[in-house]
């Protein structure tokens, strides 16, 4: 693109996927930084964007961390609930449980560190309430096609806890075997 000095100027980049990118960056951080540490300049180097992407495409900081934490719950539901394809028994169920607790159905120490900083805010912003009471919601109901309404609550906050106690233990926690034998009797069945 040439200006009316007669130097050229680089044209605009077509960049369909940055607002995407923008998001995905700003998990990224924060599960790196914590939302504390979370800041437009970190995500726009991250997300290898100008800071003016950030202000273009957000209102501001609240309502990108609000972006990020609804797209990272959503990816977490799917992941819950793939976890669940094919569950039939209950000795299917219980193994799904405790491959959840244990990290082995597509969610990492840096997704449940996104997840307890999503909690966290929450906590202080009442906004991203409606984040986590969606995610919650989501987690019960495929819960709810093995379990009545009442024990799939308990059963997906005894998840929560578990894999909470898991990921901020010092120590080794409970072996697979003990987290299995945990689920078995919550769900009146025996390991």
């Amino acid at each position: 693109m040439t200006t009316e000095a007669g130097t050229t100027r680089p044209g605009r980049r077509y960049d369909p996927d940055r607002k995407l990118r923008i998001v995905d960056a700003t998990v990224d951080v924060i599960a790196e930084h914590g939302v504390a540490g979370t800041t437009h300049r970190r995500i726009a180097a991250a997300a290898d964007v100008p800071l003016g992407s950030l202000t273009y495409h957000f209102d501001g900081l609240v309502d990108l961390l609000a972006h990020a934490f609804r797209r990272h719950a959503e990816r977490m539901s799917r992941s819950y609930e793939a976890a669940f394809d094919g569950v039939v028994t209950t000795e299917q169920l219980i193994d799904a449980i405790t491959d959840l607790i244990h990290g082995d159905a597509d969610a990492d120490p840096r997704d449940w560190a996104v997840a307890y900083e999503l909690y966290l805010a929450a906590l202080r912003d009442p906004a991203l309430r409606t984040v986590t009471e969606s995610w919650m919601r989501t987690s019960r109901a495929v819960l709810e096609r093995f379990m009545d309404p009442t024990t799939a609550r308990g059963i997906d906050a005894l998840i929560e806890g578990l894999v909470m106690h898991k990921t901020l233990a010092t120590t080794p926690g409970a072996t697979r075997a003990e987290t299995r034998e945990i689920v078995a009797r919550q769900l009146g069945a025996t390991a």
